[in-house]
């Protein structure tokens, strides 16, 4: 009898277990994902007490939408990790053959309070991945920075253009691939990235409207505090990011940030001009986005100040 009442006893006085934060149970679940998450957790563990933790926000795209201007931006906040390379996990099947541990040990040391982003833009047009992001997290907060499609396809050209002749290979016109036999040139890859409700509703199978957070990535460029303020909001962190972080660069045309009494701009690859392009060819291309881009605004109960 007196040891029954001793069990009792013990029972009651023991201590119960209770978590922290939500957060913290979520990661711990993401993690068990992992497959050898003692493994990954141990090896993945710092001294100073911080650890890789899987993303709770994913920037999906879109391709010379912007991305990299609101990793960098985002990144002023002190309670984001971001993650310097784009991934590629969900996209390229020899990096998803590796299974969430790899993906795990590609993402920054953080601190528990601390947001970690990764950013691969081509997360957005890519069929499979929104199955795959849902697989791993059905609870993720999706940033997607989006501009006139128009604009993003001659930045996609753009892009590609460069990259031709720093190795000294030529690249044809813009014209060249705009157009085919008099007529635009629908099988071109850049056109259909900026069909933006088709990618849309393949994500919008899997994630609620309220779960994609859509930058507006031409205001982002002229006036880019207002939109990170939106951001903050989405990914609920606490106001910290200000006006005096951004200051307008007139050498380079675009807007470059402050931080801590450093100033710091994108790589010179970013804000490059355009080519120069028919008017005639540019009003076929605003045409050709004109219905595509009304049934964008439907699908997402906003619209645009797009051609």
């Amino acid at each position: 009898m007196a040891a029954l009442l001793l069990g009792a006893v013990l029972l009651v006085a023991q201590p119960q277990l209770v978590p922290s934060r939500p957060a913290e149970l979520g990661q711990q679940e993401l993690l068990r994902k992992a497959g050898t998450l003692q493994d990954d957790v141990r090896d993945g563990a710092a001294p100073n007490g911080s650890a890789q933790q899987l993303p709770q926000t994913i920037i999906i795209g879109v391709r010379k939408g912007g991305t990299r201007a609101l990793l960098e931006m985002l990144s002023l906040h002190p309670d984001v990790a971001a993650a310097e390379n784009e991934v590629h996990f969900f996209d390229w099947e020899e990096h998803y053959s590796h299974g969430l541990g790899w993906y795990l040990s590609q993402m920054p040391f953080s601190w528990p309070h601390q947001l970690t982003v990764e950013k691969t833009p081509a997360y957005f047009t890519s069929p499979k991945v929104p199955e795959r992001v849902y697989s791993m997290n059905p609870s993720i907060r999706l940033l997607l920075i989006l501009r006139d499609p128009s604009e993003r396809v001659l930045s996609d050209y753009t892009q590609v253009f460069y990259n031709h002749m720093q190795k000294h290979k030529p690249y044809p016109s813009i014209e060249e691939f705009l157009v085919r036999d008099g007529r635009l040139n629908v099988d071109y890859k850049a056109l259909n990235r900026s069909l933006y409700h088709v990618h849309m509703q393949n994500w919008l199978r899997f994630f609620p409207l309220r779960h994609i957070h859509i930058v507006d990535g031409d205001r982002l460029i002229r006036d880019p505090f207002p939109e990170i303020q939106k951001v903050e909001r989405f990914l609920k962190l606490s106001p910290q990011i200000n006006a005096s972080n951004f200051y307008f660069n007139k050498t380079k045309g675009f807007y470059c940030l402050r931080d801590s009494g450093r100033d710091r701009c994108l790589h010179e690859s970013k804000g490059r001009a355009h080519p120069q392009v028919d008017p005639k060819l540019l009003n076929k291309l605003h045409e050709y986005f004109h219905e595509p881009n009304k049934k964008f605004f439907e699908l997402v109960g906003r619209t645009f100040d797009w051609h």
